[in-house]
């Protein structure tokens, strides 16, 4: 790997730290930046959920105090790891192309969720005026179907955990945002346990790119603590339909 190579995939990953620990998406400026560099896509692909992986747990770190205290995490961290191994498991067994046409309509949808998150709380009620089963029961469900699409891809899965947590949880943005930050953390672990093992990965470009994701998942996540709620929803907005148009134009052309 030449100098101008390594270059960019330090730079990619450098900013894909900081925009998964704002927004989510930060893979679709990693997993372009690993094609770029001459991998094949599945070892690309592979390749790409290791490297994440520490901005994520650098994330959680920066957003710690945001953490809610009780049950909650404790529930959702068995629900996490087999979603994740599921999707991991599909990815290294199907073929990729059936999933791809599906993708950017679950990101362009899971953005929508969240871009009219108030009339459709208004529409199935809000979280606190939910009985408890149900709005457990639908935790664990959308947790479940986004660690599966985090396990197969992750490109946007915090976006998607955003979305959804925001509709059936009574909890600030930020407070949401670290939640997402654990879950997408746990989601990248389980897929290294599983890559590291049994995918293609290529080692000398996670040499390169898991240091600045390290250092650009903390600094997104101080950075999120300090921005408005509503500026935080619009980041998150604009990311995810960015996302999902481009993996639509992606999947289509």
């Amino acid at each position: 790997m030449d100098l101008a190579n390594a270059a960019l995939l330090l730079a990619a990953g450098l900013a894909a730290g900081t925009v998964n620990a704002v927004a989510g998406g930060g893979s679709l400026i990693t997993f372009p930046a690993l094609l770029a560099v001459g991998l094949p896509p599945v070892p690309a692909n592979v390749t790409n959920s290791v490297s994440v992986f520490p901005g994520y747990g650098a994330a959680v770190a920066g957003s710690w105090m945001d953490l809610p205290r009780g049950r909650l995490l404790v529930t959702l961290v068995p629900t996490t790891i087999v979603g994740a191994l599921v999707g991991a498991g599909l990815l290294l067994v199907t073929p990729p192309r059936a999933f791809e046409v599906v993708v950017p309509f679950l990101v362009l949808g899971a953005t929508a969720l969240l871009a009219f998150q108030d009339p459709l709380r208004r529409l199935v009620g809000h979280p606190r005026d939910v009985p408890t089963r149900r709005r457990g029961l639908t935790i664990q469900v959308v947790v479940a179907l986004a660690s599966v699409y985090g396990g197969y891809f992750g490109a946007a899965v915090g976006v998607m955990l955003v979305a959804a947590l925001a509709l059936v949880l009574d909890a600030t943005l930020a407070r949401v945002s670290a939640i997402k930050n654990l879950l997408s953390a746990i989601i990248g672990l389980t897929t290294v346990a599983v890559f590291a093992l049994a995918g293609p990965v290529n080692w000398a470009g996670v040499a390169l790119l898991a240091p600045a994701t390290l250092v650009g998942g903390y600094a997104g996540a101080r950075l999120v603590r300090r921005l408005p709620s509503k500026l935080l929803k619009a980041i998150i907005v604009v990311f995810g339909t960015t996302i999902g148009l481009y993996l639509l134009w992606r999947a289509l052309r």
